[in-house]
C-alpha cells in the first residue's frame, strides 16, 4: 500500500510518549489501584501481568500494524483491509466517542479537586469548609452546572491540543506531560512511603495472598481473572481505535514489534507506581483498600485533608490530582483524535481538502452534548438534576456498558480472528518486514496469540462483562 500521506510523528520517541500517554489515564491512576484493592492486591497483580504478556502485547501489535499499513483511523483502516470489516471500525469509533463523553466528566471532576486543593494550599491549608470527604464529593456531583463547567473546561483543553495536530499538538504536549507525570509520581511515592504504616501497602501489593483464588474466598479466581482482564483491556486503550489511529501516523522506518512491547511495559510500570501511591497511603491512614471506585474521590481526599492535613496535605493533594489530570488529558486527546480523524479520513477518500480544526470542534461539541446526562445525573444520585436512568444504570455506567462492556471486547475478538485466521498472521510479518529494515522475531508466539489465546480471553472478558452488568446471571 502507499506510504501514509497524513501528518506524522516527528520522532519514534515522540510517538512512544504519546502512545504511552494514551494508555496511561484514569484507568491506571484510578482503576488499577481500586481494582487491585478489591481483588487481593498481589494476587491480582500476578494475573494482570500474565494477561499483559499473552493478550495485551498481541492486541497492541495488531492495532499498530493495521493503523500503519492502511494509514487511516479505525473505520477507514478496516474498510481498506476489506469492506466487510467496516463494522469493526465503526464499533471502535463509537466506543471512543462514548468513552470520551463520560471521560470528560471524570476529567472535569479531577480538575475540580486539583483546583480545590490549590485554593486550600494558597489559603493556608483550610479543610474544605469542614466538610467531610463524602459530603464534599456529594455536594459537587449533584451540582449539575458546576459539573458541566468543569467538563467543558476539560474538553476545551483537550480540543486545543488536538487542533494543533500530531507533531505540533499531541506530540509536543506529551513530550512535556509524560516526564512531568513521571516526576510527580516519584515525588508523591517518596513522600507517601515515608509515612508510618505505608510498608503494609507495599506488602499488600507485592506479597500475593493466593487464598483469594480459593472457591471458599469471597473473591475467587474467576473474579480476579475477569477483573484483571477487563482492566488490562481498558488500561491499554485497546479496542477503541486509539492505537490504530496513532499507528496510522507512523513512518515505515519504525519497529512496530519493539514499540508494541515498550508501550504495555511502560503503561504497566506507571500503573504499579500509581498503586505505590494509593495503597501505602490508604494503609498508612487506616482506610479500606477495597473501597472501590470511591477510592480516588473520597478515600484519598480523606488522606490529604484529614490524614495529612494543613498545608502539606493540601500541597500533596494538589500534586496528586495534578498528576491524575495530566494522565486524563493524555488519554482524552487520543480519544478525540480517533473521532476527529474519522471526518478527515472520509474527506481524504473523496479527494477533498482536509481541515483539522473544524472537525475537532464539531466532534468536541457532540461529545459535550452526549456527556450532559453523565454530568447532570450526579453519578446516579437521587438528588441530581436528571433522575432518569436507562435500564436502571446511571448514565456513566450505561455508556461504559456499551463501550467497555460490549463493543471493545467484541472488536478485539474480531480483530484477532481477522489477523490470526483471515490473514494467517502474515499481515503482521509483511508489514513489519517491509523495506527490509526489521525482522519479525516472535512470529510463532504472535501466531498462537492471535489464533488461540486472544480469542479465548476475549470471550472470557465478554462473559465476565455481561455477568457484571447483569445481562448474564
Amino acid at each position: 500500500m502507499e506510504e501514509n500521506k497524513r501528518d506524522s510523528w516527528g520522532s519514534n520517541f515522540g510517538f512512544l510518549l504519546a502512545a504511552v500517554g494514551s494508555a496511561v489515564g484514569l484507568g491506571n491512576i484510578w482503576g488499577f489501584p481500586y481494582k487491585m484493592g478489591k481483588n487481593g492486591g498481589g494476587a491480582f497483580l500476578i494475573i494482570y501481568l500474565a494477561l499483559i504478556v499473552i493478550v495485551g502485547l498481541a492486541v497492541m501489535l495488531g492495532e499498530l500494524v493495521i493503523g500503519r499499513k492502511t494509514g487511516m483511523g479505525p473505520v477507514g483502516a478496516y474498510k481498506k483491509l476489506s469492506k466487510k470489516y467496516a463494522l469493526v471500525g465503526y464499533m471502535g469509533l463509537l466506543s471512543g466517542f462514548l468513552i470520551l463523553s463520560f471521560y470528560s466528566v471524570l476529567g472535569g471532576m479531577v480538575g475540580k479537586y486539583m483546583i480545590s486543593f490549590l485554593i486550600s494550599m494558597l489559603s493556608g491549608g483550610s479543610t474544605f469548609n469542614n466538610l467531610t470527604s463524602a459530603e464534599f464529593f456529594s455536594n459537587f456531583t449533584i451540582n449539575g452546572w458546576e459539573m458541566l463547567i468543569y467538563c467543558f473546561l476539560f474538553l476545551l483543553a483537550t480540543t486545543f491540543i488536538v487542533m494543533k495536530g500530531i507533531s505540533n499538538g499531541i506530540e509536543k504536549f506529551t513530550k512535556v506531560a509524560m516526564p512531568a507525570l513521571a516526576v510527580l509520581l516519584i515525588v508523591i511515592i517518596t513522600f507517601v512511603l515515608c509515612q508510618d504504616g505505608a510498608v503494609e501497602g507495599l506488602k499488600f501489593m507485592f506479597k500475593p495472598d493466593f487464598s483469594v483464588y480459593s472457591s471458599s474466598s469471597d473473591i475467587g479466581f474467576f473474579t480476579v481473572l475477569k477483573t484483571a482482564a477487563g482492566q488490562m483491556f481498558f488500561s491499554l486503550s485497546l479496542g477503541m481505535g486509539c492505537m490504530i489511529t496513532y499507528g496510522s501516523y507512523l513512518k515505515k522506518n519504525t519497529n512496530l514489534e519493539k514499540n508494541a512491547i515498550i508501550i504495555p511495559i511502560a503503561d504497566t510500570f506507571v500503573a504499579i507506581m500509581a498503586g505505590m501511591v494509593v495503597m501505602p497511603a490508604v494503609f498508612a491512614y487506616g482506610l479500606e483498600p477495597s473501597a472501590g471506585p470511591s477510592l480516588l474521590f473520597i478515600s484519598l481526599h480523606e488522606v490529604f485533608v484529614t490524614g495529612m492535613g494543613g498545608f502539606i496535605g493540601s500541597l500533596m493533594g494538589f500534586l496528586f490530582y495534578l498528576l491524575v489530570f495530566i494522565a486524563a488529558i493524555t488519554s482524552s486527546i487520543s480519544l478525540l483524535e480517533v473521532c476527529s480523524s474519522f471526518i478527515n479520513d472520509k474527506k481524504q477518500e473523496e479527494h477533498k481538502k482536509t481541515n483539522r480544526k473544524l472537525p475537532t470542534i464539531i466532534i468536541s461539541l457532540m461529545v459535550f452534548v452526549i456527556g450532559v446526562p453523565v454530568a447532570l445525573d450526579g453519578l446516579g444520585s437521587s438528588n441530581a438534576i436528571i433522575n432518569f436512568q436507562p435500564f436502571g444504570y446511571c448514565w456513566l455506567d450505561f455508556y461504559d456498558l456499551i463501550s467497555e462492556g460490549i463493543l471493545m471486547p467484541i472488536g478485539a475478538l474480531i480483530m484477532s480472528l481477522i489477523i490470526g485466521w483471515g490473514f494467517k498472521t502474515k499481515i503482521i510479518k509483511t508489514e513489519i518486514e517491509e523495506g527490509g529494515l526489521y525482522k519479525l522475531k516472535g512470529f510463532v508466539f504472535w501466531d498462537i496469540c492471535f489464533k488461540i489465546i486472544v480469542p479465548i480471553t476475549m470471550l472470557i472478558i465478554l462473559y465476565a462483562q455481561f455477568q457484571d452488568f447483569g445481562i448474564i446471571k
